[in-house]
């Protein structure tokens, strides 16, 4: 089988201009009819509709708490955790996870504190830092 492209010659293109033929080699052959639509046996959707369908939910982790942990823990900054009973307890975080946070303390041993049983925490600086302007602001 020859696979190279046949090229006519000079003549061949000649005696095709005589013939008038020379329009059936340079058009291509249309292509096949394409079939008739196919009708929808359900309505379509509102465009509303689909809207909806492509809204996104918003991500269930941002990480700003993954952030904000790692920023404590590199700079080892004193923290006062304050439980939903009301017991407060200070030292630096160590280590966490997605339950849980590691406190070390100095001169009491390491605990390691659920959070959903943390009501809220803060950095002991800011905290003492905050307690005297109010106090400031008072007098």
């Amino acid at each position: 089988m020859n696979r190279r492209p046949y090229r006519p010659t000079r003549s061949d293109i000649t005696e095709f201009k005589e013939r008038g033929k020379t329009a059936e080699i340079i058009k291509p052959t249309p292509p096949p009819p394409s079939p008739p639509p196919v009708q929808q046996p359900h309505p379509q959707p509102h465009p509303s509709h689909l809207q909806q369908q492509k809204k996104m939910h918003p991500p269930t982790d941002t990480f700003a708490e993954s952030y904000y942990y790692l920023k404590q823990m590199g700079k080892k900054t004193p923290m006062a955790v304050v439980f939903n009973d009301g017991q407060v307890i200070e030292g630096y975080i160590e280590w966490y996870d997605r339950n849980c946070i590691k406190l070390n303390r100095e001169g009491a041993p390491n605990l390691l504190v659920f959070k959903n049983s943390i009501k809220y925490m803060y950095k002991i600086n800011e905290g003492k830092e905050g307690a005297d302007t109010e106090a400031d602001d008072k007098k």
